[in-house]
């Protein structure tokens, strides 16, 4: 295996006897994920700190980012990609290059455990070999980072609004400029859930102020979309990660663009709009917002806005004649894709619940002609699977988006 980087594995390197060693441990994956990190703390007790005081809320991130990278070893370029962007974004956990090796060995220990006499000198000289590659391009992502760039950002709540239930919009200044593309988002972290991050969309694009704009979901069990939605208020504090992903706009649209939001993916589909606004030249844009009742539709005071001030902006919601469920709701969206999407090979840009984001991919492309390439939205993550696996092996080995690993532009 060789990537378009130039990085070439070791000769011990070997996919095929690393995959069918995980086939051995996988049905103890929880108990062994358990031994892992057991033992890291161990023997390196000054590593505890980087990771949150409640170690279920996100005990399989790193792990899992681990074993699903080494299960993609063979996916070159994406891998590289996928590892230079998490070891950059992991910076703001105060993770150094003299930490891997201890994380390795810790791996290698909770590996050997658990593979009982199938553990031989072959399966843990490609392990090691496999870990030694990951942490080389880890290191090299943290260290593309420009010396001036903090590894994380402290910011003041100056706003605080509360538009539902389970709903928030906050506007928080930054205490040093914060460097971001609209489209991308930022890891969040609170004083409440210190070391557990969650990913935001910024929902605005950059001002003279350097204040951001979030949009927040409360969600069931979920410590810092609770803490956002109902414990911050104005004076508090949340801390940043730097800017991630890259859904963005091209510097020159062209044609006609379609914009798709649903649910508090209006926040990323509105920092979008607002660039477009600024470099669309001749391009004009239809834009398109899902909800289940008009009272969910929780910044209809902004969509009345841009729709009065931009003749260029087509602004439609897709709403069932009458409050139902997400069926309803997905009936509604198709059919003003239908209706409203325009003709011919726009670029679209979809952000909102998984279901609705692969449903509105898949209708574009397979009935309305439209290219994948020109489908944008992040990853698809899965609540069911990408936040908690739902058995044993699935903490394991499950194909899924660890959330803050998107690329970065």
């Amino acid at each position: 295996m060789t990537t378009s980087t130039g990085t070439r594995p070791y000769a011990a390197l070997n996919p095929a006897l690393i995959r069918s060693s995980l086939a051995v441990v996988e049905r103890r994956a929880d108990s062994l994920t358990q031994y892992f990190y057991a033992h890291l703390f161990k023997h390196n007790p000054s590593l505890r700190a980087m990771f949150p005081e409640r170690m279920e809320e996100q005990r399989d991130r790193l792990f899992a980012a681990l074993t699903t990278a080494i299960l993609r070893l063979e996916d070159t370029d994406a891998l590289v990609a996928q590892l230079r962007t998490l070891g950059f974004d992991h910076r703001k956990f105060g993770i150094r290059p003299e930490h891997y090796p201890a994380v390795g060995e810790s791996l290698l220990a909770a590996l050997k455990f658990f593979s009982g006499s199938a553990w031989t000198p072959k399966t843990e000289a490609a392990w090691r070999a496999a870990y030694v590659l990951i942490s080389k391009i880890m290191i090299a992502g943290a260290e593309s980072a420009p010396a001036t760039e903090p590894a994380w950002w402290d910011a003041e709540v100056i706003r605080h609004e509360r538009r539902t239930e389970d709903i928030a919009v906050l506007t928080v200044r930054p205490d040093r400029p914060y460097g971001y593309l609209p489209g991308q988002y930022a890891t969040l972290t609170v004083p409440e859930a210190p070391q557990v991050w969650r990913p935001y969309s910024v929902a605005n694009a950059p001002r003279a102020d350097g204040t951001l704009d979030f949009h927040v979901r409360r969600v069931d069990g979920g410590v810092v979309s609770t803490a956002l939605v109902e414990a911050v208020a104005p004076g508090g504090a949340v801390r940043l990660g730097p800017a991630l992903g890259t859904t963005t706009l091209p510097q020159s649209p062209c044609g006609e663009l379609l914009f798709v939001a649903g649910g508090t993916g209006w926040a990323q589909i509105k920092a979008l709009v607002e660039e477009f606004a600024v470099c669309r030249g001749d391009a004009t844009a239809t834009l398109l917002v899902g909800a289940r009742a008009a009272h969910d539709v929780y910044d209809a005071g902004v969509l009345e806005l841009l729709a009065g001030a931009h003749p260029w902006l087509r602004v439609r919601a897709a709403l069932p004649p009458r409050e139902g469920g997400p069926g309803d709701a997905d009936a509604a969206l198709l059919r003003e894709l239908a209706r409203h999407a325009p003709a011919g090979r726009p670029d679209v840009y979809v952000s909102g619940p998984a279901g609705m984001v692969e449903m509105v991919e898949a209708r574009l492309t397979a009935r309305q002609g439209v290219p994948p390439a020109h489908v944008h939205h992040d990853p698809v993550v899965h609540p069911g699977t990408g936040e908690r696996p739902e058995t044993a092996a699935e903490w394991f080995l499950m194909k899924r988006q660890v959330p803050w690993i998107r690329p970065r532009s």
